[in-house]
């Protein structure tokens, strides 16, 4: 499940920005491969600091699908950067290393709950003592 969509980037930015931004042939729409592909690269971006979550998500936060929208809008611009764009995914960027330093945890989804990270950590246990003192 990727982690903002088509329809959030519209809801976001409007459709004239994105046919601006991904529109190459002139066709005067939205060129779904394109910016599939920069909401894609976002998504792996975010997966790449999300490491101590169980990926992927089951829910996703609104908070980081904001980030996703951010990021992958960020994608888009490859040239002809503006400063807010530039700004929004820094913002979002030190976000997210944030949470891969476990700083703080991703925020809540729309039911209250939030995925738990995984401690990807090794426990041993062994069995009590065969032999005493005693």
């Amino acid at each position: 499940m990727p982690y903002c969509t088509q329809q959030n980037l519209i809801d976001r930015f409007g459709a004239a920005e994105l046919i601006q931004r991904t529109d190459r042939t002139g066709t005067g729409a939205i060129d779904t491969a394109v910016l599939n592909e920069a909401i894609a690269d976002a998504d792996a971006e975010i997966d790449g600091y999300l490491t101590a979550y169980p990926l992927p998500l089951t829910t996703i936060p609104a908070n980081l699908e904001r980030m996703a929208c951010d990021i992958a809008r960020y994608y888009l611009y490859d040239d002809g950067m503006i400063e807010q764009v530039k700004t929004r995914y820094d913002n979002a960027i030190s976000y997210l290393k944030l949470v891969a330093k476990g700083v703080i945890s991703i925020a809540p989804d729309a039911s209250g709950t939030v995925a738990a990270p995984s401690s990807n950590s090794v426990e041993f246990q062994s069995n009590r003592s065969v032999f005493g003192r005693e």
